[in-house]
This record gives C-alpha cells, structure tokens and sequence, in this order.
C-alpha cells in the first residue's frame, strides 16, 4: 500500500484504510499486520471488534492464522468514537457486522486527526454488497481488496459460499460451514445447491403421498 506524504505538514490530518474481500482472504492478518507496525512506532493503537464475534477470542482479535492482537468487543458503533480518544491509530475489525454509524463513526474519527484501519467482508453469502461496507469504501482513502484461494479451481476467490442450511445473514462459521469459490464455482454451487434442496423436497412430498 503506498501512502504519498503530506504536502502541508501543519495540518493535522487522518485518514481511513479499507481492507475487504471473502472470507479466508487474510483481512484479519492485514489489519493486525498494519496495526503492530503502528504499535512497533510507537503510536498509541486501539482496536475494536463487534461484540458478536466470539469464534476465536472474546477479546482479541484473532486471524484464521491464530495471529492475535488485544481489541475491545464493543455492542455497538457509537461506542468506539468514546473509547478511541486520544489515539493516533484505530482499528476495526469484522466491520461488516456493526450498524451504519460505523461510517460516521470512522469519518469523524478520520476528520479529527486519526488513522482509521478497517477491515470486513465486502459480500454476504448471497453474493450482495454487506452491510456499511460499500459505505466505508466510498469514503475511504484506501481500500485494499484482498482474496482467497478458491478451494474448488484454484482461481482466486471472491465469493463467501455457504455450505450450511441457514438463511440468516449473520452465521459465525470457519471451513465447516464456508468455503471460499470463484465467481463461476460460486453460482456452479448455488445451482448444485438449489437442485439438492428441490430433490430433497420432492422426494418428501413423495414419501409423503406413499404414506
């Protein structure tokens, strides 16, 4: 990522840092990998993650890596602007769950002086925009888009396929329940799937008429 160094030194300055892509594409690593490099210089860092992440750590920030950096679980957005005072990097993590005024939220933050780095998931499982994150990307300075190896072609993977019958639109999971994919394994796997559900159903509509 290049950084150009600003041209007026005497304003004070921030700004915001996207990193997105599927799930299993190392955005967790390249947040924790940016922050220690602040925590390194010396800068004073907070990270902050949504409450409702607990599959690793219910305080730290942990990568499918099981790299790990301090962090603060936080129920809601608005929480963070209180909790970062005072910083000169703020990181967040799984951004895509918490609600809109994340995006005011890291704007402000950016706006008096700080260095905001995010990281979330730029797509659902159904392949659609996800939550504030097309938000965060419009506004920010940088977005960074990172992938996965598609475990089916070995392309580069772009979407979250979700092998678990569930339709909510946040299921916390790992490789039992995702797998990363292609964009043409994707919609391969959605077809697969979709034909699988209508064969399970008509052969209960059948048994049941047997019955």
């Amino acid at each position: 990522m290049f950084l150009e160094n600003p041209v007026n030194h005497k304003e004070q300055f921030g700004w915001i840092e996207v990193i997105c892509g599927s799930m299993f594409s190392g955005k967790t690593e390249e947040l924790i990998r940016r922050l220690k490099r602040a925590q390194f210089a010396k800068q004073k860092v907070e990270i902050f993650k949504p409450s409702v992440d607990t599959r690793y750590d219910e305080e730290n920030v942990v990568s499918h890596d099981f790299n790990e950096i301090r962090s603060t679980a936080v129920p809601a957005a608005a929480n963070i602007r209180i909790l970062a005072d005072g910083c000169d990097v703020v990181g967040i993590d799984e951004a895509q769950f918490f609600d809109d005024e994340i995006v005011r939220v890291c704007n402000d933050l950016a706006n008096a002086g700080i260095r905001v780095i995010v990281a979330g998931l730029d797509m659902d499982f159904k392949g659609n925009p996800f939550g504030p994150m097309p938000a965060l990307m419009a506004t920010a300075e940088y977005v960074t888009k990172v992938h996965a190896v598609c475990t089916r072609t070995g392309n580069l993977a772009h979407y979250s396929f979700r092998k678990a019958a569930n339709d909510n639109l946040v299921l916390l999971g790992e490789t039992e329940e995702y797998e990363p994919l292609s964009r043409a394994a994707y919609f391969n796997a959605l077809k697969e799937q979709k034909n699988n559900l209508l064969e399970e159903r008509s052969k209960i509509e059948s048994d049941r008429q047997e019955s």
